[in-house]
This record gives C-alpha cells, structure tokens and sequence, in this order.
C-alpha cells in the first residue's frame, strides 16, 4: 500500500529521525562515551513503528484494539522525542558554557564537567532503554493486530498545491440565485415592524453560508444602497451580550472599547448608530435565548428604519429568537456540485478532464452530499495528482464509510486532510488549539509551529521562517484555512476545525470545548480562553500533565487579563517538558522564579502585559533552547538579564514598551535573531558604533524597531547598521520626542543612512526631526512598500512625494507641525496614490490648504481627518471635511455629494449653507460648537435625513419657506442636545416625515401642532429630558406608534393616558423611574422594553413583581 500524505505519527518521527542522523549526536555518545548501539537500535525501532503508523491511522476508526496500541505508540514516540530534545539540549549547553569562560579556565571547566557526566550518561542511557523496550513491545503487536507494513517517504512529501494569493474566491459558482434574493431584500422596503430587518441565511454546516455572506456583503449593489454603517462581527457559539455588543462597537468604530459595563457599551453603540442606515452582518450565530439577543438588539433599534442585519446560522431557532426572515441553503444540485469539483480539480494547465477521470470525479462528487466546502477540499486534494489510480483510491477509500459514531467528521474532509503530506498534518492538528472562529495571525501561528518543532528543512538550508511561510501557504491553498474577514488574520471552518480536534483529541486539550472536570494525564497541548478561566477549579489537574508541550491562554474577545489560582513554581517544577509557556495579560504574575531555568525544553516564552514584573531571574539565561522571547508592555521591567546572549538559538526578542532602555550585553552574539524590538542607540558616544555593528552582524528578516536614533551623532555611523541588507518585512524608526535637532541636515544624512531594502513592506517614522524626508522615502526604492506611518515629525516642512510609492495601500500622517499646505508636491504624477485605499489625518496644527488632483487616489476607500482646526477646504469624490466650508471654484466641488458627516473641531463654522449640497441625502452635523443656523434658500428634493447633535449653540433653521415646501423628502430628523433651539419653523414640518429624536421639552411640546394632519410620524425617541413625570395625555401626536424614552435620570413616573395609541414602548436608562402607571399600560401596547431601569426591573420580575400584572399580556417583552 503506498502511503500517499503519509502518516501524522510519521511526521513526529521525521524530527526523531533528523536527530539521531545527526553528525553532533553521534560526536556527543563518543565524547559521552555512550552506547552508540542505542542510537542505531532506536532509529531501527522508531522506523518499524512508523511502517505500520499508516495502516493504524486508518483501521483505528473501526478497530478499538488498533485504536489503543496506536495511542500507546504516540505516547512511546513522543517520550522519545522529549529524550533526544533532552539531549539537544545538553550539546547546546556544553557548546555555550565553555565560550563564556575564559581559557585558562578549560581544563578546570573540563575536569568539573567531567564530574558531572556519569548521572546524566546514566539518566539518558536508562531512558533510552525504557523506550527501546516500549516500542519493541509495541512493534510485536503487529501480527496480532494484523497490521501492515507500507512504504511510505521518509520526507513525508505530496504534491504541493500551486501557492495563490488569492485566498476569497471571486467567483460564486452556483449561489448566485441566492445572492440575488438577499441583496434584494437588503436593498428593497419592508414593512416589518420590528426594527431593524433580520434575515437568517439558515443551512447544515459546510454549505457556504458565510462565504455568501462575504459576497454579498462586498457587492457593488450593497455600496449603491447608501449604508452609512457596514459592519461584520462573527458571534460563534461564545454569545455573551457583554462580549457580542462590545464586538459589534468595535466594529463600527475600529478601536477597542475596554468598558465592562453593558449600559456604557450600549449608550456608545447607540449613540453611534443613532438615525443611520447600518448593515450588520452576524456570522455563524448559535444562540436560541430571545432574551439575550433583545438586550444586544436594543441599542441597534436606534439606528434608520432601513437598517438591516444579515445573519448565518445552523439553526432556525435561533432565526426564530430573533424574530427574523429565514432564507435557508439548500444542498447543491449535481450540476453545480460538478462545477465546483471541477474548478477545484483542474489543474493550471488542464483545459479539461478526460472521460475516464470524468467519470471517477462524478461519482466522488456523489459522495459529497452537495457541500461545497467538501467538494472545494477534496476537488484542490485531486488537483495534486492526476493519475486514474491516485483518482481510483480517492473513490474506493474505506473513509466514505466511517462508522456511524464518526459521524460528525464529513468523510470529504478527512479524506483531504488523509492525503495531507505528514508534515502539513500536524501543522493543521496543532490548530485544534484555537477555539472556533478564532482568528489568527500567520506570523504568530508559524512561531508556535517552530516551538515545536514541526518547521525542519533539509541540512537546516532554510530559514524555519520561510518554511512556515511555505507550510501555511500550502494549508491555504488546500482550504484549510480562509481569510477572515479581518484584514491580516485568517479562520479555520467550524467543520475543519472539528476535524482538527477528532484527530488529536487523545493529546490535545481545549478547556471548555473538551469536557470533563479535570485535565487528562496525557495532555501535551493545553489552550484556555480568558472567559472560561475564570469557572475553571481544576486547575490543579494540570500538573498532573507531566509531559505537556503548549500552554496557551487565548483572548479572542480582547479580555484584558485573566488569573488562576495555582502556583507558578510548582507548575514549572511538574512541567518538565513544556515547550511553549505564554502567561500573556497574566495579571497575577508578580516574579518569575528561578526555576524557570530548569525548563530545558522550553522554546517559547510570553510574558507580555505582565504589568507587575520588575525583573527577570538571571536564570532564564540558561534556556539555551528558548527560540521566542517576548516581554512586550511590561511596563515595570528595567533591564534584561546580563548573559541572555546565550540564548544563541533565540529567534525573536521582544520587549517594547517596558522601562528597558539598553540594549543587552553581547547581543551581537545573538546571530539567529530574526525580529528585534526595540533596539536603542546607547547615549554613550563610546558604545554607538559598537552596538550598530552589533546590529549590523544580525541577518534579521522579520520586525526590527530602533528606538533613541537621535544618540546617532555621525551619519556614517549609521551604515555600519546595515539596514540595505536586511530583509526586513517591517520597520519602525523612533527619535525622542523631547529632542531638540541642532543641525537638521545632519538628522536627514541619518535617515538616509538607515535606508532599509526594497523588501520593507511596512515603515514607522516617529518625531524625525529634518526639515525633509530623504529620497528613499518617496522615489519607490521601497517598491513593496504597503503601510506608511509618518507620526510627530514636527520640524518637517513639505511631504515627499508619497503618491510615487506604487503599493502603498495605507498611509497615517499624524502631528506634522510645520506642514501648511500640501500640494502637487505629495502627488508626484498625474496618476499618483495608485493602490492607496485608507488616507489618515490627524493632529496637523498647521495645515491651511489642501490641493486635491482628481486623478489621484482611484482606489482610496477610507479617509480619516482629526484636529485639523485651520484646514479651509478640499475636495474628495466622496467625503468632504472642511472647517469653513469655503465654497469657491480652487476648493471643492460640493454639488455631486449624497453623504456628508461633520464632526467635532469646526469652530468657524456659524451657518451651515444647504445650497452648496443640492444631491445631498443625509446630513449629519455632531459637536460643531459655534454652528447657530442652518439655511436653505430652494426646494432641496433629495434631503431624507438630518440629524443635529451636540451643537450648543444651534438655534434655529434659516428658511425662507416652510419646510413642507424646502424639504418635501425628509424623512427623519434628529435634534437632540441642542439646548438653544426652542422652536420649530414657521409652517410646519415636513409631510413625509415618520422618525424623529428630540432632547428639548419645548419642542415635544409643541410638536403636535407643528405636524400636518395628514403626516405619519411614527416613531419618536425622547432623549436627555429633565422631567419627573411623562407624557401628558395631549402631548404626543396620534399617529405615533413607538415611543422611546432614554437617558431621562430624573423621570420617576408615567402617565396612563399619554401612552394609550401606542403600540410599541422602550424605556431605557431611566434609573429614577420608580414604576408604571396605577392603571397599568393601554392594552394596545404590544411591545414593552425595558433596560437599565433597575427600580422598574424589580417591579417587572416574573410572576412576583408588584407590576408583573400589568404587563404580563405583552407579547413582546423584555427586562433586562
């Protein structure tokens, strides 16, 4: 039988087999005066198992008894693995110790070792035979069991899938019926009276409902429905309403929110979505409790009547708790599952199948059940191979019948990840770790590969790095992972990452996801969300797990920190074997004990956001294995150990934002570091030249920070940095912010002298302080150059012509004092900013004008402009931003603009001239201080929204007809914390309007006989009112169905009357309310929400709540 991805266990054996071949083992047994033989008799023993490992993968689905023995081979094999790393570990010490001595103390050092020899050459000779012996038993097991021998190669090598980087396909091949229903319903009218609109695309798992999603999603039809808001939030099955509206926010906003309180979340998302038109996609939701998703829902009911949220589920239920549309999936037809198979399975240079392999693939279709993640999966495994046989033993694999117990793993998919080559195996299996939905970064996740020793190339010709790089790639292309919809992150399926923790669920443990109440002695990979810890007692149990390799804390909802009460002492003295330890955003964390350095088989170590930690033990120096360093935002730690130059095999040092403010001695020495963060220029004239060789002698290729360029006080010193050299993927360049430049030409000779290589994808450039940029920054020497941050150069004068760099994607300029006027020189050409798609402004004291060329910027999809208080026009296709809003030929053409948001730092800005915006659709006008009128001289026809918040001294509308006349769309109008306005229009409102949001009791008041008989408001929210008692029983106008009262501290009670025509009420952050009404709520009111009200809350319990009779007819009810 030829073993075509080879087995997962043969991939562990790779790293045992690369050992014992190696010519430093056999050096090390001669010196040790170990028996050789046990070297040659272990790799004999470890390459019988691994004849069989195939044959056992396989028959351990269907034969218990092949299902232990193979158990029990990992466990022999693994132990094996942890002895040569034993081993390894030893030959690195013994390589490192000796250097640091000085010569005369050789024979000393020598003669001390010599004493010490004899307990470990006995300790390792033992070990060895208790494996030999084990894995002897094992082999004999065979003939019993009836397992077979394969050949299999040593490399554990299949096809490779061609790399792409296109990892979201352009194409739906067979959904497009569905994708034209849903963006109909997205962009079309509804008359649902639940605000917002749900859809539920609702299908088994497997069916492509988020890749739908995506697609629709990014269509250029949702763009031409004018959402002021889009956002995409996956819920997964951790819904938690805390968690799940601090997420939504983040979406919205694009920064952390660190609120844990959920009536602060809520009044930031609503004041966020407050009378805008939003797109909410909710991905792979599974909550089935109404209540919990009414308590997320009901900050989202403030946003525009056409609203709409999208959401993808496995169950109706949850559809049905949420009280939303369903569109369900149904399974592909045959035609379309072919389509998919086929578009998957050709290769790049086959036009077309050939009727026998056409024939194969059909009936391999048939055994995919119409899923399209099955068929893309198996159809890119084919891709690999196009012989009749390989196609043949795809078709008759034993795997399509997996016994009814398995039924949870779709065959599709583990005949794909069978004929993995070994090596990707364990690389997809260690992802068994993350929860479902996480989403990872690739760089981090090919660290945590190297921690264990799965990145090994030939001879060591390549960088682990690159190696990762190739493995990911090829999981990628194969599906097994997707890009999330995060920009940089990716995803595994729910249903691969299923797969992922069958197939390792003898040694993989995830809490939570894993069941039981205590951690089995056999773990070796142990994972924890931060959420979970917490309702976590057994910690205990952990060290129970003597041979574990991973412990890895995961915050996939940005949790700040997480603590469990354990001994961190007693966890290193049982964790012997423990390879990758991260206690990143450990809050209990104070020291690290010196037993730390008895983890010898420690590659990995995290301790970033340990806030408490002073100082590390100097004992860490003797982890001669540790790859991976990082001690990032330990904001009290001073100094690093004085001999971490030893930690020669270290890879990646990082430790910025601490009170380190030295480089290590020797760092030099460190010469397989590939990212370093930060370096610091020493003050001390002396040591400047030494440390930039230093660094200079590094071949780094990832991440390299260099804090304090300013000691830098001879520009020739800055080459012996070798930066043109090094092929670094990101770059940051940090002066002092306090530093004053005595020669400024001296400052731009050191920046050209950092130069970095052509390769530098990233550059942070932060208080430089020349007058102007050298010309690498701008003349496309950087040709892959993807993100630039330019922050607090305050001495710069001009920016360089950025538009010429032909990848830029993103640019910050931020802080730039001395700019006044950007003009043809930021463009450089005609047709400049080409790939630029996010623009950001910020903090420019200075800046007056802005020359906009409209051949620039095709692509610019985001700009951001903050505290830019002397900026007097600019135009943009579209968004406009303007303090003045100076209208005149040379600044900006307003008339074709449909959106426009103004806020905050318009101080200029006194009266708000609609005329300018003839096409404009919605207004929003926020924080604009001294704004006073809004005027408007002709019909504005296309006017629907208008919304005016915070504007203090906002008085009134300028008009010089009423607004029945000047605004015949306006459909929604909001003017809340506008103290001085006391008073409606001549004339009336608008017939047409059916929202609006109010904060002003004069207005309430005299709303009613401002509205025209035949006008349909429907819906009126009452904000930030200071009254006792609400509403008087002729205040609100009869056509209103939903009233919302929010944000009223001092509302105590209600009147009966004022609410009878209602349909709908929502009371949210009263505190004072006290209770209902005597007589109860009008019968009519078929809709009560209650939230952040916690004296009515009490009133409101179930069954024993003094006001319980008097809503318990409500159909739709909800107190949180």
């Amino acid at each position: 039988m030829a073993v075509v991805g080879g087995a997962l266990l043969s991939a562990f054996l790779q790293v045992a087999f690369d050992r014992l071949a190696s010519p430093q083992f056999l050096h090390f047994f001669r010196g040790r005066k170990l028996d050789e033989k046990l070297l040659g008799n272990l790799n004999i023993m470890l390459h019988s198992i691994n004849a069989l490992a195939d044959d056992a993968e396989l028959r351990q689905f269907t034969d218990p008894h092949v299902k232990a023995w193979l158990f029990a081979v990992k466990e022999a094999v693994f132990d094996a693995e942890d002895l040569l790393g034993e081993i390894d570990y030893e030959l690195t010490r013994c390589q490192v110790q000796p250097q640091s001595q000085p010569q005369t103390f050789t024979y000393k050092v020598s003669n001390f070792f010599n004493s010490t020899f004899t307990s470990f050459n006995k300790k390792i000779e033992s070990e060895m035979k208790e494996v030999m012996e084990k894995l002897e038993y094992l082999v004999k097991q065979k003939s019993a069991l009836g397992l077979k021998e394969g050949t299999y190669s040593v490399d554990g090598s299949g096809g490779k899938v061609p790399s792409s980087s296109l990892v979201v396909e352009s194409v739906i091949y067979v959904r497009d019926a569905d994708k034209d229903i849903i963006i109909n319903w997205l962009t079309s009218e509804t008359n649902n009276p639940n605000q917002p609109s749900i859809l539920s695309i609702v299908g088994m798992g497997g069916l492509g409902k988020t890749t739908l999603a995506q697609h629709v999603y990014n269509d250029p039809k949702i763009d031409d429905a004018k959402f002021d808001i889009k956002a995409w939030v996956c819920v997964s099955d951790h819904f938690h309403v805390l968690t799940v509206t601090k997420t939504i926010l983040e979406a919205i906003t694009g920064i952390k929110d660190d609120s844990g309180n959920l009536e602060m979340v809520h009044k930031k998302l609503k004041e966020k979505l407050s009378g805008r038109k939003f797109l909410l996609v909710l991905d792979d939701v599974w909550n089935e409790r109404p209540t919990e998703w009414e308590a997320v829902r009901t900050p989202l009911s403030y946003g525009a009547s056409e609203s709409r949220i999208l959401v993808t589920t496995r169950c109706e239920k949850v559809a049905s708790s949420m009280r939303s549309e369903v569109h369900l999936l149904k399974l592909l037809g045959e035609d379309e599952c072919w389509n998919i198979f086929k578009n998957n399975a050709l290769k790049d240079d086959d036009l077309e199948l050939n009727d026998e392999l056409k024939d194969i693939g059909r009936r391999i279709v048939e055994k995919c059940n119409g899923l399209p993640l099955a068929l893309k999966t198996i159809g890119c495994l084919l891709c690999t191979k196009s012989s009749i046989s390989y196609w043949k033993n795809i078709l008759k694999s034993d795997i399509w019948e997996l016994p009814k117990e398995h039924s949870e793993i779709i065959p599709a998919l583990f005949l794909s990840y069978r004929y993995l080559p070994s090596h990707l195996k364990r690389c997809f299996v260690y992802c068994a770790l993350f929860p479902k939905d996480y989403t990872f970064v690739k760089e981090e996740l090919i660290l945590m590969w190297m921690t264990q020793n799965f990145l090994q190339s030939p001879q060591q010709m390549r960088h682990p790095e690159e190696v990762g790089e190739e493995y990911f790639n090829d999981l990628l292309s194969r599906s097994f992972f997707q890009q999330s919809t995060v920009v940089g992150r990716f995803v595994m399926h729910d249903l691969l990452n299923d797969l992922a923790k069958y197939v390792c669920v003898d040694f993989c443990f995830r809490l939570k996801f894993d069941k039981g109440g205590c951690i089995p002695k056999t773990t070796r990979h142990f994972s924890f969300e931060f959420c979970d810890v917490k309702s976590f007692d057994n910690f205990g149990s952990l060290t129970d797990a003597k041979r574990l390799r991973s412990f890895l804390p995961i915050s996939q909802f940005w949790e700040r920190q997480w603590h469990f009460k354990i001994s961190i002492h007693d966890l290193f003295s049982k964790l012997k074997f423990i390879r990758m330890l991260s206690f990143c955003r450990c809050s209990f964390l104070r020291e690290v004990p010196d037993s730390v350095g008895d983890l010898k088989h420690l590659h990995s170590l995290d301790l970033s956001w340990c806030t408490a930690i002073q100082k590390l033990p100097d004992s860490i120096c003797l982890l001669y294995n540790l790859l991976i360093l990082k001690l990032n935002y330990c904001s009290k730690l001073e100094e690093l150990p004085l001999n971490l130059h030893k930690l020669t095999k270290l890879r990646c040092l990082e430790y910025k934002d601490t009170r380190v403010s030295k480089m290590p001695m020797h760092f030099g020495e460190l010469k397989n570091l590939q990212v370093l963060n930060p370096f610091f220029v020493d003050r001390n004239s002396e040591l400047i030249t030494k440390h930039l060789v230093g660094l200079g002698g590094l071949n780094l290729h990832g991440r390299l920070s260099i804090n304090d360029v300013q000691n830098i006080l001879n520009p020739l010193d800055a080459l012996e940095a070798n930066m043109k050299d090094k092929h670094l993927a990101l770059l940051e360049l940090k002066w002092k912010s306090d530093y004053i430049p005595d020669d400024p030409r001296k400052e731009k000779d050191v920046l050209q002298n950092l130069q970095p290589s052509k390769h530098l994808e990233d550059l942070k450039i932060r208080n430089y302080n020349g007058t102007e940029f050298p010309s690498w920054v701008f003349d496309n020497s950087l040709s892959n150059l993807v993100s630039l941050n330019l922050k607090d150069c305050k001495y710069c004068l001009c920016l360089p012509s950025l538009g010429l760099l032909s990848s830029l994607k993103y640019l910050v300029i931020i802080g730039l004092d001395g700019i006044v006027s950007i003009g043809a020189e930021f463009y450089g050409s005609n047709s400049s900013f080409a790939c630029l798609e996010s623009l950001a402004f910020g903090n420019m004291k200075e800046w007056e004008e802005w020359e906009c060329k409209t051949t620039s910027f095709p692509r610019l999809q985001e700009l951001y402009m903050t505290e830019c208080p002397k900026l007097k026009g600019t135009h943009l296709k579209k968004v406009v931003v303007s303090d003045e809003l100076r209208i005149s030929e040379n600044s900006m053409d307003t008339s074709p603009l449909e959106t426009l948001h103004i806020h905050g730092g318009c101080d200029s800005l006194t009266i708000f001239r609609l005329d300018f915006f003839p096409k404009l659709r919605s207004l929003q006008l926020t924080d604009c201080q001294n704004l006073r009128r809004i005027s408007q001289e002709y019909a504005h026809n296309h006017l629907m929204k208008l919304y005016i918040y915070d504007c203090p001294q906002f008085k009134s509308f300028l008009i010089p007809k009423p607004m029945q006349i000047l605004f015949p769309s306006l459909s929604k109008l909001l003017i809340t914390n506008c103290p001085e306005v006391e008073l409606f229009p001549d004339g009336g409102l608008p017939l047409n309007i059916k929202e609006m949001s109010l904060s002003c009791l004069k207005l309430i008041t005299s709303l009613r006989e401002n509205l025209d008989p035949n006008t349909c408001l429907e819906r009126l929210s009452i904000e930030d009112l200071d009254v006792e008692c609400f509403p008087d029983e002729v205040l609100l106008p009869r056509s209103l169905t939903c009233l919302q009262i929010s944000s009223c501290p001092n509302l105590k009670k209600m009147h009966y009357k004022g609410l009878c025509h209602l349909s709908s009420l929502i009371l949210y952050d009263c505190p004072s309310l006290q209770c209902l009404p005597a007589e109860g709520l009008p019968k009519s009111i078929s809709s009560l929400s209650i939230y952040g009200c916690p004296l009515l809350k009490e009133r409101c319990r179930n069954s024993d709540g003094e006001d319980w009779e008097k809503i318990a007819h409500i159909q739709k009810l909800h107190v949180l």
